[in-house]
């Protein structure tokens, strides 16, 4: 019995261990995919120089930069890792591990390593503000208190910038909207942030100045925006549209906002725009749309979190309610009761959210009795009433009783709907002491907030006096310094000049050589289309009509292939692969009794991976036809072989057995000569120009082919890849 008492105890301490386990595992899990704002800086070990425009990138997509004082501000989850990059360092990844702030320091042996005055002031100032940000939502006192020490010891305008912003959150979180704007307006003036302008405009909103935040928000550049801040920048103009009731202005903005949250998977924004934008077409009275973005809403919010899903789920019974669709409205409260059952497990909801159990039951028990079904609502409003009792909801707890006692009563009880009607009329009477009580603390708070803003006011005063005393200290010392500042000004105004003026002559020359190189090309198209149409005139002539129509097709496939090409510096070897292959067998079409031709390209040649002048290759395959196996007795042969030289170099060779150079120059009268001559200058200049541009990728030597009376022409084209 002792045995079996003692292996009682020990499963139970086992099963009771099981459970806090999987309880704090839930909270864990919970608070490890909560989203939040995460603070850091980067900057340089030991001097503390601040890294500029370093790029945050989190593995969900997010994506920031570094201000210039080496400061950031992006949305994350613990367990994300933070890629920061930077041209003058290497690539560091962070995995965030809570929601502190975040400082990176760059290692640089090189360096100093010793620490300034700046560099202290610069801790405790981020301590001060790291403090404030902590005690925002539970001590507005605490967290102003902080932020004023942060004031004393900032050494830099964006320092007070960013202590102004955080400010203005502060009081925004304490709906204290006038001072909110006050605080965004000085950290404005301090250092331009997006996030403050975008802040500044939903403070004016919230304080009814609904056209003031449209201005703001449209004063705002969207290339200074993340994708995160375009999306709310949209969302914020939709809102203040829909409050002047602007409803269409209102969607129009929303859905811009739904396709920047959607193209850059953004998704609680996909969530929140698409409820939005069903709100708005609900106020417009267009149903069908609305509950068509309802149900989108629904189902992204599923894929969240509980909490949202079950926030969404309200607004589609609200949607049902307004539209006396009580049924649906009914059947989706119930399934909201379960889902806060899961909630409650782990969390306490506050009486003021939307989503308390004793509010559900008490829309369910209202939506019935508007079907004429006053006993089922009874059960509804009695367990609403009983929830709010327990939790000290008054609110839900006054409207329930009043509910209830009209439902008893029209259901005959009258004795228990006299006792309900006396049960609201205490509750009332609670709460007119609950609100007098809740308006002399917020009339307290708003007095010690007043002081510490005329504390925090008065600190800047004092900052500003002790900088005018400095500044007229420095002053005195200028006139000392002012010649050995304007020698160097002069110095670096110079050398300035000096590198604007080179950068002058070598953009000057970059524009020449482009210049010269579609002047070349424009001189080439029309000498080989003057050639081609020759051909189709022989053919004409000689009144092979078939031939001359095969030809002309062929020739304007030629044509327009290399049209496409012609504004083009480099085109893909493939490219001049097939428009060669094209020109050839249209020499050899006119040509068949003097010459056959074979290309040959080494399979092992990526002939995507190569680039190449266009055109480059036509003139010479054109001269070996031309003045070499035109004159030829009997029947040449012209080849075309493509080589690998290296790993990054290819060789083109272009070979025939013609009556060589020699022997053509011979044949040729002076206009011919000076033709040719001018011809394949063209290709030399080119090939010039571009190496000259591309730094060598084209090489060209031209030899005789072999020791015979009929030497022909070897061209070698060496090509290296980009």
């Amino acid at each position: 019995m002792k045995i079996l008492k003692t292996f009682i105890t020990l499963l139970g301490f086992c099963i009771l261990s099981f459970s806090i386990y999987g309880q704090d595992r839930v909270v864990s899990k919970k608070f490890e995919e909560t989203v939040f704002s995460i603070r850091g800086s980067v900057y340089e070990k030991g001097t503390y120089k601040p890294y500029r425009d370093a790029e945050i990138l989190v593995n969900g997509g997010r994506y920031t930069t570094t201000s210039f004082d080496g400061t950031f501000t992006i949305r994350a989850k613990i367990g994300d890792e933070l890629i920061i990059s930077h041209d003058d360092f290497e690539t560091i990844y962070h995995t965030v591990q809570s929601n502190e702030r975040i400082t990176i320091k760059v290692v640089d042996e090189d360096k100093f390593d010793g620490r300034s005055k700046l560099s202290g002031n610069l801790k405790r100032f981020n301590e001060m503000i790291d403090s404030a940000d902590v005690y925002l939502k539970s001590d507005a006192e605490k967290s102003i208190k902080f932020v004023g020490d942060a004031l004393s010891v900032n050494d830099t305008s964006s320092q007070s910038a960013q202590a102004h912003e955080l400010l203005g959150d502060i009081y925004m979180h304490w709906k204290q909207y006038d001072l909110a704007i006050s605080a965004y307006k000085i950290s404005i003036q301090n250092f331009e942030t997006p996030s403050a302008k975008l802040k500044l405009a939903k403070a004016y909103q919230n304080n009814g100045d609904f056209q003031k935040s449209i201005s703001t928000y449209e004063n705002l550049n969207e290339k200074d925006l993340s994708n995160y801040e375009k999306a709310s920048l949209h969302e914020g103009i939709g809102d203040a549209n829909l409050k002047i009731n602007n409803i269409p202005k209102a969607i129009t903005s929303y859905q811009e906002g739904l396709e920047v949250a959607n193209k850059h998977l953004i998704a609680p924004k996909v969530t929140d725009l698409n409820s939005k934008i069903a709100q708005a077409y609900n106020e417009q009275g267009e149903k069908s749309k609305a509950n068509f973005y309802f149900n989108n809403s629904l189902n992204l919010a599923e894929k969240e979190n509980r909490t949202r899903a079950i926030e969404e789920k309200v607004k589609v019974a609200e949607f049902n309610s307004d539209n006396q669709d009580y049924e649906s409205e009914i059947e989706l409260r119930k399934e909201i009761i379960n889902d806060i059952k899961e909630i409650e497990r782990d969390s306490v909801i506050s009486n003021e959210s939307a989503i308390t159990s004793q509010k559900q039951n008490y829309k369910i028990g209202n939506a019935l009795i508007m079907q004429n079904r006053n006993d089922d609502a009874i059960p509804y409003l009695e367990k609403s009433r009983k929830e709010a009792d327990e939790k000290g909801d008054l609110v839900v707890g006054k409207d329930a009783s009043r509910k209830l006692s009209e439902a008893l009563i029209k259901k005959g009880d009258t004795e228990k709907g006299l006792a309900m009607i006396e049960n609201y009329e205490n509750i009332v009477d609670e709460l007119y002491a609950k609100k007098e009580q809740e308006i002399s603390q917020a009339a307290r708070f708003s007095r010690n907030i007043a002081e510490l803003q005329n504390r925090k006011t008065l600190l800047e005063s004092d900052r500003a006096l002790s900088k005018s005393k400095y500044d007229l200290t420095q002053e005195q010392n200028k006139s000392q310094k002012l010649i050995i500042y304007s020698l160097i000004s002069g110095l670096v105004l110079l050398l300035v000049t000096a590198y604007f003026m080179f950068k002058y002559i070598k953009q000057q020359k970059l524009a020449n050589n482009l210049l010269a190189l579609k002047s070349l090309r424009s001189q080439m198209n029309p000498h080989f289309i003057f050639n081609a149409l020759n051909s189709v005139n022989s053919f004409i002539a000689s009144n092979d009509e078939r031939t001359a129509n095969k030809y002309l097709s062929d020739f304007s496939h030629l044509m327009r292939s290399v049209l496409e090409n012609s504004e083009e510096d480099f085109i893909p070897l493939k490219k001049e692969v097939e428009l060669l292959d094209l020109y050839t067998k249209l020499e050899h079409f006119r040509f068949q009794d003097k010459f056959d031709y074979t290309i040959d390209v080494d399979e092992s040649i990526n002939v995507e991976e190569f680039q190449i002048p266009p055109m480059l290759l036509q003139p010479y395959i054109e001269n070996a036809v031309w003045h070499g196996l035109r004159y030829k007795t009997e029947k040449g042969h012209l080849n075309i072989n493509i080589q690998p030289r290296t790993k990054n170099e290819l060789t083109i060779t272009i070979t025939d057995d013609g009556i060589g150079r020699a022997r053509s120059k011979a044949l040729k009268t002076e206009h011919q000569k000076k033709q040719n001559s001018k011809g394949m200058n063209n290709i030399k200049k080119r090939v010039a120009i571009l190496n000259e541009m591309y730094k060598d990728k084209v090489d060209v030597t031209i030899e005789d082919f072999q020791e015979s009376e009929d030497a022909g022409t070897k061209v070698v084209v060496t090509l290296k890849k980009d």
